[in-house]
């Protein structure tokens, strides 16, 4: 018997309104590619993708505003999701992996708004004054805090990236081309995320950044047009 998606019963307003909250939080997340014209003086090769949003960067309150948006719609969008959309079939395994996927995704908007309410004091990658403080301990608290939620919400985006993309193939939800595009943009989104964290023990150990910068915007690149996909996905609710 073939899977029934409940979001097949889910007015399609509802649809509509999970789909352009995706879509806005996936928009506000990537706000650091505005970098390319925004004067920040900060190396997109090297420096976190956070260093833009630290509280000594011309440009900070900018970025945390818009990241924190960006969190607070995908949270919604996807607590919605959780509770409208997600699949009702006779396989419980598809059923479990919809709503730990959706759930994922709510951690990871609620973890990336309350990053932007933990904010960098200063940009250690470029500020040798700033990685010596916080390698003696000298920063304030949210710094620790940020790497934490910061944590929490990669863990979370890649829980919500993995375990919807295995639950719609297996409901045959969507196109087969578009399924493949979830599961492609899922394994670049691992390939970054073991590069980031690579980059980030190489920093801490003094051994440069290894192209820390390149590696954390694909990671949170591959977030945000895979949160587009789903939207897609969600909005045309294709299944065979």
């Amino acid at each position: 018997m073939s899977p029934t998606p409940r979001d097949a019963d889910a007015p399609r307003a509802v649809r509509a309104a999970v789909a352009a909250l995706l879509v806005l939080g996936a928009a506000a997340y990537t706000s650091w590619a505005l970098e390319a014209v925004l004067p920040t003086g900060l190396s997109p090769l090297r420096t976190y993708v956070s260093e833009l949003a630290a509280e000594d960067q011309p440009y900070g309150a900018f970025y945390r505003a818009v990241d924190f948006a960006a969190g607070v719609l995908v949270c919604a969008g996807a607590a919605v999701g959780l509770v409208r959309l997600r699949c009702r079939t006779a396989v419980p395994r598809v059923r479990a992996l919809s709503a730990l996927g959706w759930a994922g995704l709510v951690v990871f908007g609620a973890a990336t708004a309350a990053d932007a309410r933990l904010p960098l004091s200063c940009a250690p990658t470029v500020d040798a004054a700033c990685l010596a403080r916080e390698r003696a301990g000298l920063v304030p608290a949210t710094h620790t805090a940020h790497a934490v939620s910061s944590a929490v919400a990669v863990t979370g985006a890649l829980v919500g990236m993995v375990l919807l993309t295995a639950a719609l193939r297996r409901a045959g939800a969507g196109g087969a081309r578009q399924r493949t595009v979830l599961t492609v943009l899922v394994a670049v989104e691992l390939a970054a995320t073991v590069w980031t964290l690579a980059a980030v023990f190489a920093f801490d150990a003094g051994h440069g950044t290894w192209g820390l910068g390149i590696g954390q915007r694909l990671q949170v690149l591959m977030i945000a047009v895979w949160l587009v996909c789903l939207a897609w996905l969600v909005l045309v609710r294709r299944r065979r």
